[in-house]
This record gives structure tokens, C-alpha cells and sequence, in this order.
């Protein structure tokens, strides 16, 4: 499968406007390792989620096929950024803890790609692959999205989103599954911030190709559904794919 890249052509503007994970969920993480020596965080595109396994883990290669993503990720000392791509990298075997891919597993080739995992983790090691696909802000403002974005937008969306939409159930994970608890993501965000961040969606840029206006016609209709005048409690649930390698 060849790389498909829907991220790179701004890439300071996704690393802007993308949401942030809870920090319980890299303790969870941390938790169903064997040790928490190292980890990889492939696809990490702003390097959010390495950042965040940095917290818990010593050492954190953080890996994505897009170097304009890569050079606009978070800085941090316990982290490592190198341009790879996800089926094929050079860690030795057996280097990591666990293995993480936060909003990305829809756009690998599973088969080869949990292969590469199955090579890298230490027996026993843990796989967790999270994303997110929906937003929760009020019933009002949720009805009138629905209606002025995602539903003008539901042709646009390339075919592997709607893998995750699906809760990763067809990528066909190898190994062991693990449950884990619910997880979401929580912010507090303007009308604009939340505009902003569906910018980024891989849908939102396909129809704003066609019709530029696109969001501007929406803002009205969306303006005064918005709770309230300035910022407001956004929810995004989290799907999870969890896994424990035999070795």
C-alpha cells in the first residue's frame, strides 16, 4: 500500500489545532507493560502521544512517514523523531515495552504492519491503538453540526476513516486483546478553536478544495447554536484497540 499523506501540506497548523490525549491513558499504557523501558509511538504526527509515553516511559522513539510532520513535532528530551514509515523500520528486534498509534492504524497496511510490531515488541509487550471520531458539546449545538458540516462532508471522507469510525474491529490485531476502560478527551474550546481543528480533518480538506466558503457558510447557523459566548466543554470519546504480544 502506498503512503497516503492528508496531513503534510500544513503541517504547523495541524500541530496547532489537534486535540490533546488524557494523561490517564498513557498511565494505562504504562501500566500493561512489562517494564517501562521504551516505547514507539508510530504515526506520531505532531508528536503529541510521544510526548505524553515520555511522561512514563525512559526512552520514546516516535516515528511517521511525513517529514513536514516530523519537523514540526513537540520537542521533548526523552523523545527521538525519525521519518519512517510504519511496515518497515530499523529498530532492532525485541527493543520495546509497548507500541502505541494514536489516530493513525487506519492508514497503515495492517497485515504488514502488525507484523513490524510483532518484530519490535519484548514478549509480552503491549500494543494500544486509539482515535477519535465524534465530538460531544451540547445536544443543540450537536444537531446543527451534524447538519451545516458532517452531513455535507459525508461524501468526502477517504475510505479508511471509516475503520476507525468502526472501532478498529476490522484492522485484525494479532495478538492477545486486552479491555480497556473508557478514555476521552476533554477541552475547552471557542467556536473558532473548534473550527479550526476540523480544518484538519482529511474529510474537511476535500470538500474545502471544492467549496472554499464551505465552514464560513456554516459559522452563522453554528454561532448561534454555540453554548454560551466564549469557550465551551468539548468531549471526544475514544476508541481503543488493545494488545498483549505472546512473544
Amino acid at each position: 500500500m502506498a503512503f497516503v499523506d492528508h496531513f503534510s501540506d500544513r503541517p504547523g497548523e495541524y500541530a496547532a489545532q489537534r486535540p490533546t490525549y488524557p494523561y490517564a491513558l498513557f498511565a494505562f499504557i504504562a501500566e500493561q507493560s512489562p517494564s517501562t523501558q521504551s516505547a514507539w509511538d508510530c504515526g506520531t504526527g505532531n508528536g503529541q502521544a510521544a510526548v505524553g509515553l515520555a511522561k512514563h516511559f525512559s526512552r520514546v522513539e516516535a516515528t511517521d512517514a511525513s517529514e513536514a510532520q516530523v519537523s514540526h513535532a513537540m520537542p521533548s528530551p526523552r523523545v527521538r523523531y525519525s521519518t519512517q514509515r510504519a511496515e518497515e523500520t530499523n529498530f532492532a528486534d525485541a527493543s520495546f515495552d509497548a507500541v502505541c498509534v494514536a489516530q493513525a492504524l487506519h492508514w497503515f497496511d495492517f497485515e504488514r504492519f502488525f507484523a513490524e510490531v510483532a518484530r519490535v515488541l519484548k514478549p509480552g509487550g503491549f500494543f494500544a491503538a486509539w482515535g477519535y471520531d465524534r465530538m460531544n458539546i451540547s445536544p443543540t449545538f450537536d444537531a446543527a453540526f451534524k447538519r451545516e458540516v458532517l452531513d455535507p462532508m459525508a461524501t468526502s471522507w477517504p475510505s479508511q476513516n471509516r475503520v476507525l469510525w468502526d472501532g478498529y474491529r476490522e484492522a485484525g490485531m494479532p495478538f492477545a486483546p486486552v479491555e480497556a476502560p473508557p478514555f476521552h478527551i476533554e477541552v475547552h474550546w471557542t467556536l473558532a478553536q473548534l473550527l479550526g481543528y476540523v480544518r484538519t480533518w482529511s474529510g474537511a480538506k476535500r470538500l474545502l478544495a471544492e467549496r472554499a466558503d464551505f465552514l464560513e457558510g456554516a459559522h452563522d447557523v453554528l454561532a448561534r447554536a454555540w453554548p454560551g459566548s466564549g469557550t465551551t466543554r468539548v468531549t471526544m470519546p475514544l476508541h481503543l484497540l488493545c494488545g498483549r504480544h505472546a512473544g
